[in-house]
């Protein structure tokens, strides 16, 4: 029976690590990425428990316009000298057993439930919009990570082609050893170059594993193993039109949920404002009732129990009006408290969307380099890739010292470099400019 039980966690555990398993096995495109992070990251998670518990609070407010209603029973038991049934008191022991039934209704509370409800109503509003923060905040890290790895694996790509081209020069300076036309000392370098290539390969691999590794991290994956990626096409992003900066924080302040965030936050501590006003007014409440009881003294005869709780049935129904005369300075202090906590919060609306025209002017001038740069280093890889071939065209014929050919090669393979950070780069932050507008980064 155990041994039964045993293969049936086993089989539901392999049931549910298959999908991510079979999913990981398949290239992730961005958008896969991002909607997956989206759905499992934990920061995103307890932005959504956040805006649950704002639910329930604003749920809580709302109920404070109902009726309180309370029922209560007691028994008690006295010893000695007592009230008997005609009204006089005697040593004997009695017994009392009331019931009683009460609502009491606020009619009047200085405004103070609607402005809770509405501050209720705006941090739901805030916590939505964080919420939404944090929802860019993980795909913006997703897009980084993803360029990372994109990165990673064009360079593991040319330290490999040129492990693999070095490895191919190392058997020509063999053969022109074995001719004469070259030294041990040539041939000794070329193998040298040859380690220094794979070496680099090797490196090139282990960042790619940790690209890799903060990706699937983001994601909440179990492992990294499996996981690969889809290769985007850069080459849209180098000639992309960019906005001015301007035109698109007129597009993004309305809309970019930081911004929002503090604006709702503004308008609920002038709530606040008012509600603190409210304890200088009177409040008044409406309550009522009904009740009854049974009594019983030692050696003394009563009514039986159903009549004495009919005969001692009671209702009522009052208003109570409450009027603030003195309290110690504390409704002034909590009214001052209330507009500093406004002003504080307009000064961080301002400083957000002044951090927020900010960013965007520096992903703007960000993207402008970066196209700058991408043709730049277009231009110096063509020159220092026709440098190498020249340079490797001699060494091959000896007309080139082994010197002079790993200088071409460091300078071409700096180069390679160059131009494909820069490429996506550019392919990054031209994404990044659009998100700024509302528009998903893709790529």
């Amino acid at each position: 029976m155990m041994k039964a039980i045993g293969l049936t966690l086993a089989a539901a555990t392999l049931l549910c690590s298959l999908p991510v398993t079979l999913r990981s096995q398949e290239p992730w495109s961005l958008k896969d990425c991002t909607d997956y992070a989206l759905e499992h990251n934990l920061s995103v998670k307890s932005g959504a428990i956040t805006v649950e518990q704002r639910e329930t609070e604003l749920s809580t407010s709302k109920g404070r316009r109902l009726p309180a209603v309370s029922a209560s029973a007691s028994e008690n038991v006295s010893f000695g000298r007592g009230l008997t049934a005609d009204n006089t008191y005697s040593n004997t022991n009695t017994t009392s057993t009331s019931f009683s039934l009460g609502a009491d209704l606020p009619i009047f509370r200085g405004f103070d439930i609607n402005n809770e409800i509405k501050i209720s109503g705006l941090n739901l509003k805030a916590a939505t919009a964080d919420l939404e923060k944090a929802r860019d905040d993980i795909r913006v890290a997703v897009s980084q990570a993803y360029v990372q790895i994109l990165y990673k694996q064009e360079l593991l790509s040319v330290a490999r082609q040129q492990a693999s081209h070095d490895s191919l020069l190392l058997a020509q300076v063999q053969g022109r050893r074995e001719s004469g036309k070259a030294s041990s000392a040539d041939e000794a370098a070329q193998a040298a170059l040859l380690s220094q290539s794979r070496l680099s390969a090797i490196q090139a691999e282990g960042e790619l594993r940790l690209a890799i590794l903060d990706l699937t991290q983001l994601l909440e994956l179990p492992s990294p193993d499996g996981f690969s990626i889809v290769r985007p096409d850069a080459g849209k992003a180098e000639t992309a039109l960019l906005m001015l900066p301007e035109a698109i924080y007129e597009e993004a302040v309305g809309i970019k949920p930081a911004v929002e965030s503090a604006r709702i936050a503004t308008e609920s501590a002038k709530v606040a404002v008012d509600r603190a006003k409210g304890a200088y007014l009177p409040s008044l409440s409406l309550t009522g009732g009904i009740g009854t009881n049974f009594y019983t003294a030692a050696g003394k005869q009563f009514a039986d129990f159903g009549e004495q709780l009919r005969n001692n049935f009671s209702q009522y129904v009052g208003l109570t009006l409450s009027v603030p005369i003195f309290q110690r300075f504390s409704a002034r202090n909590q009214v001052k408290q209330a507009k500093l906590s406004l002003e504080q919060s307009e000064i961080q609306y301002e400083s957000a969307k002044k951090s927020l025209y900010k960013e965007i002017q520096q992903a703007y001038y960000n993207a402008v380099a970066s196209q700058a740069r991408l043709e730049g280093s277009r231009s110096s890889e063509e020159s220092a890739r026709l440098h190498y071939s020249l340079t490797e065209e001699k060494y091959k014929v000896g007309k080139a010292g082994i010197t002079d050919y790993s200088d071409a090669r460091t300078g071409w393979l700096k180069a390679q470099s160059e131009l494909i950070r820069a490429r996506f780069e550019c392919l990054y932050q031209t994404g990044l400019l659009d998100f700024y507008r509302g528009v998903p980064i893709g790529f």
